[in-house]
């Protein structure tokens, strides 16, 4: 019988149009553990024990494009991953909100909350493809 993480890991999978292997359950174990905290792909590999490195890019692009997780660029120009809104698919991925970044204990997190409409802060005639937004500061847990 499935755990109930088990099962959450499937039904997240499944919904996103993705396969149930293994090895995907594993890295989505890795964004469920960290709960809410973008990672970075080098800890994603210190917490995984036998891997390709090429099968590990090959489900974050995956699972970036399918609306599962998104990039989430620190201050430093670090790229990390963060799961993304249960309100994300793959047609429509709903990950333009700010991102903070601890300088104490340098974790970076979602607010989620900060979620804009960045269209009126362009000049006319430009089309915005992506928003990355990052402030710097020291974190609840860090104050």
């Amino acid at each position: 019988m499935l755990s109930t993480q088990e099962k959450m890991k499937d039904h997240m999978l499944a919904d996103h149009g993705l396969r149930k292997t293994a090895f995907r359950k594993e890295v989505l174990s890795i964004f469920l553990a960290n709960k809410g905290k973008a990672v970075t792909t080098a800890s994603i590999e210190d917490s995984l024990k036998d891997f390709d490195r090429i099968t590990l890019y090959r489900t974050l692009k995956s699972f970036e494009e399918k609306g599962l997780i998104h990039l989430a660029m620190d201050i430093n120009g670090q790229s990390r991953y963060a799961l993304c809104d249960h309100n994300c698919s793959v047609d429509k991925h709903q990950d333009t909100h700010a991102h903070f970044h601890c300088d104490s204990c340098g974790h970076t997190t979602c607010l989620d909350e900060m979620h804009e409409s960045y269209e009126a802060l362009v000049p006319q005639g430009y089309k915005i493809k992506d928003v990355q937004i990052t402030f710097s500061g020291v974190c609840q847990s860090c104050s």
